[in-house]
C-alpha cells in the first residue's frame, strides 16, 4: 500500500468519525501546534488561546467533579458508620451493658480511641469521682470544658484539636489523644448538663472544618436512650 493510499484511507476514517480527533486532547494539541508553526511566530492565534483556557477550565471541572464524588462517598460511609453505632447502642438490655457497649463496640464502630460520659453534680462529695465509664464533675464543668472557659454559648457538637487540659477524662490514653469531639447532652428537665467526649489519636479525625450533622443526630439518640434508662 502506497503512502498516498494510506493517507486516503486515514482521511476517509477521519471524515467518517471526526469525533475521534476532537475527543483526543493530545491529537488536537498537536494539530494546533502544527497550525501555529505554519502561521509563523508573528501571528496570534486566538483559537489556540481559547482552547488553552477551555482545557484549563475542563481540568478544574474534572477536579471539582472528583472532589464532589469523593465527598459524597465519605458522607455515605460516615452515615452508615453512625447508623451502625446507634443500632449497637440500642441493643443493650441493662444500663451497665449499655455503658460497656458504649465504650466497647460503639467506640470501635466510630473508630475513636477513647470515649467518656461526663455528668455534673452539685454534691461536693460526688464531684470529681470517676469509674471505668463515667466521670462526675462539679456544676458548670460541661460548658466550661466545651468553651475552654470563654464567654460564649456551648454548642451541641464541638470538633477540635485536643487541648490537653482534659487529659484526665481519657485516663491512660490522655497523653495520646490528638483530636476530640465534645457532644453536649441534655438529660431532660431538672437534670444537670452532661457531655459525651470522644478522643482520637488521629489529629485529622475531628477538626472544626468538618460538618456536625451526623454527630448531632448521634447525640440526640444518645440523649433519648439515656433518659430511658434514667426514667
Amino acid at each position: 500500500m502506497t503512502e498516498t493510499a494510506m493517507a486516503d484511507d486515514l482521511r476517509e476514517k477521519i471524515i467518517a468519525n471526526p469525533d475521534v480527533l476532537l475527543e483526543d486532547a493530545d491529537v488536537m494539541r498537536a494539530l494546533v501546534g502544527a497550525n501555529d508553526e505554519a502561521q509563523g511566530g508573528n501571528v496570534v492565534d486566538l483559537r489556540a488561546i481559547a482552547m488553552d483556557r477551555l482545557e484549563a477550565r475542563l481540568d478544574r471541572l474534572e477536579d471539582t467533579h472528583r472532589t464532589v464524588i469523593a465527598a459524597a462517598y465519605e458522607n455515605l460511609a460516615g452515615t452508615n458508620q453512625v447508623h451502625r453505632a446507634i443500632l449497637r447502642m440500642m441493643d443493650a438490655s441493662t444500663f451497665p451493658q449499655f455503658l460497656d457497649d458504649l465504650h466497647g463496640d460503639v467506640a470501635d464502630i466510630l473508630r475513636v480511641d477513647a470515649l467518656r460520659l461526663v455528668v455534673e453534680s452539685d454534691d461536693p462529695d460526688k464531684a470529681g469521682v470517676s469509674d471505668t465509664h463515667v466521670s462526675v464533675m462539679p456544676e458548670g464543668f460541661v460548658d466550661g470544658y466545651i468553651t475552654l472557659g470563654r464567654n460564649m454559648p456551648a454548642r451541641q457538637v464541638t470538633l477540635r484539636p485536643f487541648h490537653k487540659a482534659g487529659s484526665a477524662l481519657y485516663g491512660e490514653r490522655g497523653g495520646y489523644i490528638k483530636s476530640e469531639a465534645c457532644l453536649k447532652i441534655d438529660l431532660g428537665p431538672g437534670k444537670m448538663p452532661a457531655m459525651l467526649v470522644m478522643g482520637s489519636e488521629d489529629e485529622t479525625l475531628f477538626t472544626p472544618q468538618q460538618g456536625t450533622d451526623l454527630l448531632a443526630f448521634f447525640a440526640g439518640v444518645f440523649e433519648r436512650v439515656v433518659r430511658r434508662w434514667m426514667a
